[in-house]
Parts: C-alpha cells; sequence; structure tokens
C-alpha cells in the first residue's frame, strides 16, 4: 500500500515542476514582450512615427512650365510641351528580378544594361530610366505595373520657327535651362518657380495619394519680343538664297523699325533647328549679327560725307576731283574702280569713290572730331540691344592715327563694326538725325535718343542716298517697285592677322524706304562669297530688295512713289 502512494506523490511533483517551468518562461516572454512594447510604443514612438512618415510620405518637387517666348503679336517662338520621364526606385526594383526583362524590353534597354544601371544605384531611391517621353508612352510602361517604377511631369521645349529665328531664340538643355540666345538672356524670366506636394506610398512605395503641398509651382513669365515672325521669316529665307547662291561663308539680316528702334527680323546664315541639334557644329549657334564684326567698307561712307557737311566746310555741290582714279597719301595709294574725274560730293556717295571720300575726310575733318562723332554714331560699343555675347567692335585712338589711316577710315576701313551697329546707325538717316536705342524686346524704350546730325544734314544724306540707289548709283539692284529707297552699298576686303585677303569680300548694303517717310531700315551683310561676284552691288542689295518689297507690303505701307519702274541694273541673282 505504502509504495504506490509514495510513487504518486512523486509523479505528482514532478508533473507540476514542468508545468511551472513552461508557465515561468511564459511569463518571461511576455514580460519581455511588455517591455518591448512599452519601449515602441513610448520610449522610442517619435523615432518610428518620423521614420514610418519618411517611408510613407514624401514631401516631392512639382515642376512649372518654362514661360513662352512670342513675337510682337504673340506668336509662339518657343514653348515648353508637357512630357513625362520615367523613373525607378532602385532599391525596390532590385527585389523583382522577374520583371527586369519586361521593363527593359518596355524602355529599349538591354536587361544586363538594366542590371547593370540598378546595381550602380543599389543605395538610392531614385534613377532616370528615360527622360521626356511621349505622355501615351509613359502610361504603356506604367499599365505593367513593375514595382518601384513611376514617371513624372517635365516640359520640353519646342520651337515652332525653327531654324529661321534659331540664332536669336537660342534653346535650353534637357532641364529646361536657357543655354544660348535669348533663353540663356533670359533665363531667370523664363525660368518657373518650382512648387512641392506630398505624396504618401504604401508599403511597396507605390503612391496611392497626392496632397497638396504648401508652395504651388508657377509657370515662368512670357517673354514678348519686337520681332515681327513674318518679316523674320522672309529675312531669313532670302539670306538663306543669297547665301547658296553665292556660296558664302555666312550672312546676316537685320530689319529695324528707325522711330521706335525696335528689332523686327534679325536672321543669320548659317543656322541650326533647336528641336533636332545633334551632331551640329556649335558655330551654328552664334548670333553674327552682334557677335561678329567686320571692316564695313564703302557702307561706312555714308557717315562721314554727314560729318563733313556738319562741318560745314563742304555742301553737296562741293567739286571733288578723283582723277585719275587714284590718290597718293605718303608712301599708300588708293584707288577707285575706274576713274570718275570731277565729281560733287553727292556723287561721291553714288560712284562710291574712295578717293573721294579720303580727300574730303583729310581736308574737312580732324582726327578728333572723326573719331567722337563716329563713337557718337554707336561704333565701338555695345548698342545695349538685349542679345548676348555681343562685341564692342574696335576704332583705335585718334593719337595713333597716320594720315593714311585716317584716309582709309573714310571708307570703311581701320575700323571694325558689327552689322547691328551698321543696322542702328543708318537709323539716323531714317529719324530726322537722332539714334535711338535698339532692342529686341516689344516693351517702349526708356531712353528718346540724342540727337547725331542735324535735320539739313539728313535731308542731304538722304538725297545721296536715293541717288546712290538709282539707276545711275551702285545700289541700283535695290530698288523696290512703287517706293523710293535709299541706300548704300559696302565692298571690303576680309583682313586677318596677315592682312588683307585678295580674294575674300565682305559685301553689304544699308538703306531705308520709303525715302519720303522712312519706316524700315534694313542692313544686309553677306561675307565671303565665292560666286557670281562680290560686290555688295550683286551680293546685298537684291537681298535688301526682296526683304524690303516683302516688309513693307505685310506692314501695309503705302507707296511714295507708285509711278516708278523696275531700273535696276540686270543681275544673275534670281
Amino acid at each position: 500500500m505504502t509504495g504506490p502512494s509514495h510513487c504518486f506523490m512523486v509523479t505528482g511533483q514532478a508533473g507540476f515542476g514542468r508545468s511551472g517551468f513552461v508557465m515561468t518562461l511564459m511569463l518571461a516572454a511576455l514580460a519581455l514582450m511588455a517591455v518591448r512594447a512599452f519601449y515602441l510604443q513610448v520610449l522610442d514612438a517619435p523615432f518610428l512615427r518620423h521614420e514610418a512618415r519618411r517611408q510613407a510620405i514624401e514631401t516631392v518637387q512639382q515642376e512649372g512650365h518654362r514661360g513662352m517666348i512670342v513675337d510682337r503679336h504673340g506668336q509662339p517662338l518657343a514653348i515648353s510641351t508637357p512630357v513625362d520621364s520615367l523613373w525607378a526606385n532602385p532599391h525596390i526594383l532590385l527585389k523583382e528580378p522577374a520583371v527586369w526583362p519586361r521593363l527593359a524590353h518596355a524602355i529599349g534597354w538591354r536587361t544586363a544594361m538594366l542590371k547593370r544601371a540598378l546595381d550602380a544605384q543599389r543605395h538610392e531611391q531614385f534613377m532616370y530610366l528615360r527622360r521626356q517621353v511621349d505622355p501615351r508612352y509613359a502610361q504603356d510602361v506604367l499599365a505593367l505595373r513593375i514595382p518601384g517604377v513611376a514617371s513624372q511631369r517635365e516640359y520640353r521645349r519646342y520651337y515652332p520657327a525653327g531654324a529661321v529665328a534659331a540664332t536669336v531664340i537660342g534653346f535650353t538643355n534637357i532641364d529646361d535651362q536657357g543655354q544660348d540666345g535669348l533663353e540663356l538672356a533670359y533665363n531667370s524670366f523664363l525660368s518657373p518657380r518650382r512648387g512641392r506636394a506630398i505624396v504618401v506610398r504604401d508599403g511597396l512605395g507605390e503612391p496611392i495619394a497626392v496632397r497638396r503641398g504648401r508652395k504651388p509651382p508657377r509657370p515662368g513669365h512670357t517673354l514678348v519680343l519686337s520681332i515681327d515672325e513674318r518679316i523674320q521669316y522672309l529675312a531669313y529665307r532670302e539670306l538663306l538664297k543669297a547665301v547658296r547662291y553665292h556660296d558664302a561663308n555666312s550672312g546676316s539680316v537685320i530689319v529695324l523699325d528707325p522711330r521706335t528702334g525696335k528689332i523686327l527680323a534679325l536672321a543669320n546664315v548659317p543656322s541650326f533647328n533647336p528641336n533636332t541639334r545633334s551632331d551640329l557644329d556649335s558655330s551654328y549657334y552664334r548670333d553674327r549679327a552682334v557677335t561678329d564684326v567686320v571692316e564695313p567698307g564703302s557702307s561706312l561712307k555714308p557717315f562721314t560725307i554727314a560729318l563733313a557737311l556738319q562741318s560745314g566746310r563742304i555742301v553737296p555741290h562741293t567739286l571733288i576731283s578723283t582723277s585719275p582714279g587714284s590718290y597718293w597719301v605718303g608712301p599708300d595709294k588708293i584707288s577707285d574702280v575706274g576713274d570718275f574725274g570731277l565729281i560733287d560730293v553727292s556723287h561721291v556717295i553714288a560712284e562710291s569713290s574712295n578717293v573721294g571720300a579720303s580727300k574730303i575726310a583729310l581736308t574737312t575733318l580732324t582726327r578728333r572730331a572723326m573719331y567722337h562723332n563716329f563713337l557718337r554714331l554707336g561704333f565701338a560699343q555695345s548698342t545695349h540691344s538685349g542679345l548676348p555675347g555681343e562685341s564692342a567692335g574696335f576704332l583705335s585712338p585718334p593719337e595713333t592715327w597716320e594720315p593714311i589711316q585716317k584716309a582709309t577710315l573714310a571708307f570703311g576701313y581701320g575700323i571694325s563694326v558689327t552689322p547691328m551697329q551698321m543696322a542702328r546707325a543708318y537709323t539716323v538717316f531714317a529719324d530726322g538725325g537722332v539714334l535711338r536705342p535698339i532692342s529686341i524686346l516689344k516693351a517702349p524704350a526708356r531712353s528718346p535718343g540724342r540727337r547725331v546730325f542735324s535735320r539739313t544734314v539728313v535731308s542731304e544724306i538722304r538725297h545721296m542716298l536715293e541717288l546712290a540707289a538709282s539707276p545711275v548709283g551702285t545700289g541700283a539692284n535695290a530698288d523696290v517697285v512703287n517706293y523710293r529707297v535709299a541706300g548704300k552699298t559696302g565692298t571690303a576686303h576680309i583682313a586677318d592677322a596677315g592682312g588683307y585677303h585678295k580674294h575674300r569680300y565682305v559685301a553689304s548694303f544699308g538703306g531705308f524706304a520709303p525715302a519720303s517717310d522712312p519706316r524700315l531700315v534694313i542692313f544686309v551683310d553677306i561675307r565671303d562669297p565665292r560666286k557670281h561676284g562680290y560686290y555688295g552691288a550683286q551680293c546685298a542689295a537684291p537681298v535688301f530688295r526682296k526683304v524690303m518689297t516683302g516688309a513693307l507690303r505685310i506692314l501695309n505701307i503705302p507707296p511714295d512713289n507708285p509711278v516708278t519702274t523696275m531700273a535696276r541694273a540686270q543681275t544673275r541673282w534670281p
């Protein structure tokens, strides 16, 4: 009897010991869980809440669109169109290798290329897959519902006028920041203000909600130019034809409103298409009308003659002997294309006599007077047109001039100018002797301008320039049917460090119409023409005629000589 009872007692105590041990472990585990819960929910709660918000709620930037560039009538010359950029979170996408082939095929990559890109940025949370694609294409990729892949809205710049205005407008980079031209000069004005938005993501990092940010995006400002797109297209078309026909190196055309100083057109060749500019020579980007300097040649003569008339020492009918077609200044010889004999001052302009212009300068003008008056005309200084990269040109101080330098300066050698400076200077004759500031912007000019020549001198020069653009002058190819035209040709040898090239030239023509009440000033510059002539009368004057004819028609400017007939010299230029 005692044996079995004893065994029962031993067995019961052993069972109680095991149960107690299990219960103790369970209570200890519960205690640890309680301590951990207390730590997580009380002591570590701020940190965990911050981490949860960081992973689930993200502040992202919202892009606004860049401001438009428009012509004076509101026609777009540069506009930003919405596009999408595809991006991925490498940290998430690396965990899903099964989807890599589908994604790679969708974005036009090889799977191995995608893997290398992800590996290289495995510690990042953002990498671009494709930038600035059509939104419909982006939606097709997103429809694959691949974890970690998303899109963001961006803007791509589009230039409706293409190459016609490219050297003036410039272009932006892939991040919509101005890189050249007006896009660069007015980048801060055109650039949008970025906004901020709050995105809520799920556990896989996918966006599930977008909350409005405290700072909405603001689009960039619209830049309104003085350019008239119709005249700009006309100027570019005719310039391009001339440069190709004469196999020239380059050319520029500037069209100005002399009453306001506004630039109505500014064309350069060569140009480029800013919408597809891969593999282009960067020299094509240059706005040659304001960056390149040349010696203008005879297109500068009217200003020399105007200075002499202003001095009162000559009048339009003063006679100048140009025989025998050459003139020695010390050991240097100045020559004309022929012997014009005894001619008056008006025919010095009409016949473009180098001998006559140099004699007038040497006998009527002092070095200092010539220097300061050329500065007053805007030479050797920026025009402050608002165009980037503008060159000032060069005019040496008068103390350094020898007689031959003073003589050659009278017909456009020894001074470096830009086509824009020449175009601006011709507005003096078109606007009654006042030199006004010029601008590429439509906004009114703040400065009223300054008087350079008297109205009497301007009237006399206008008559001379009309004679020069008539059948008896060198600019006969510039005549416009039913309008009185005033202007002057120029032909100059191209200079370099070794002197003047014997067979390389700059051909130019500057003038205005209607001569009775000038509304437009046009300056044409053709550089290094190699075929079908090289004189300004052959290369530049016909471009002036075609651009002026079209611009007068576009602006509906009434004729001032409706009975005129075409009387220009025959030329092979089409």
